[in-house]
């Protein structure tokens, strides 16, 4: 579904060199819209860059979502180019979850994995308000059911992400009725085609991998691309606060031991 609202737009995409990120930039190129990738990882911002650049307007800015002054430098580069900031893809992130038990997690990792889910989704939203209320424009931050539900020793990524949840709904009631904030939170989402360096084939994944999923199938980039589209869209115009879980239905699934 094409989402003609979008097009001729600008919009910022944190941690879009690679994996889910990825995939949302190539979706809103394809609907039209020029994209900022705001990446740390050079290697992937530029591969990506390159790669996705027949799509339509793609610039691959160096970006630490961490560092305040990083991130003030990205927007005024998306303001320098373009003039405008219709919208903006929270999705930095560290992927592994798992960081050991509690009573061994160093301060410095926990620290590390608070400041680039939370504290980047915070000082993006912060420098990108003033210009996404002058466009009436839209965020989305990417979140995880990881904040609803956890393995073991996954601490500092659960309250990282359980931060994005609850950031968004204040960040909803705070910049509303100007600009809309929704969150999604994804399940099990196979982005090694997306990684940087990408080659393929890769294995198959197994049959229980996807069998254990109500809907059948491990999830795609495609499919949280395709639902961050609608959510930037005008036709979410009604949308707001929100929080989205994208997982095949595995939150909804009662699970015993055999």
């Amino acid at each position: 579904m094409s989402v003609a609202s979008l097009k001729g737009k600008v919009g910022v995409v944190t941690g879009g060199g690679q994996g889910i990120g990825k995939g949302i930039v190539k979706r809103l190129l394809e609907e039209g819209m020029s994209v900022v990738i705001a990446e740390m990882d050079e290697g992937a911002g530029q591969e990506a860059e390159s790669k996705l650049k027949d799509l339509g307007h793609v610039v691959f800015a160096r970006t630490d979502v961490g560092d305040e002054e990083s991130v003030k430098n990205c927007v005024a580069l998306v303001i320098r180019k373009f003039n405008r900031l219709d919208a903006l893809v929270n999705n930095a992130g560290i992927a592994h979850a798992e960081q050991g038990p509690v009573e061994k997690l160093k301060l410095k990792d926990w620290n590390r994995m608070i400041s680039t889910h939370l504290t980047g989704c915070f000082l993006c939203a912060k420098h990108a308000s003033p210009y996404l209320r002058k466009c009436r424009g839209s965020m989305v931050n990417v979140a995880s059911t990881r904040a609803f539900q956890s393995e073991a020793n996954t601490e500092a990524y659960a309250a990282a992400k359980g931060g994005m949840v609850a950031l968004t709904h204040a960040l909803a009631i705070s910049l509303g009725p100007e600009v809309r904030v929704n969150c999604i939170a994804p399940g099990w989402i196979d982005v090694r085609a997306w990684k940087k360096g990408s080659r393929g084939p890769f294995p198959d994944l197994r049959p229980i991998d996807h069998a254990q999923h109500p809907v059948g199938r491990v999830g795609k980039p495609e499919d949280i691309a395709a639902l961050a589209t609608f959510l930037l869209s005008d036709q979410a115009g009604f949308i707001t606060g929100q929080i989205f879980i994208a997982d095949g239905g595995m939150t909804r699934k009662m699970i015993y031991a055999e």
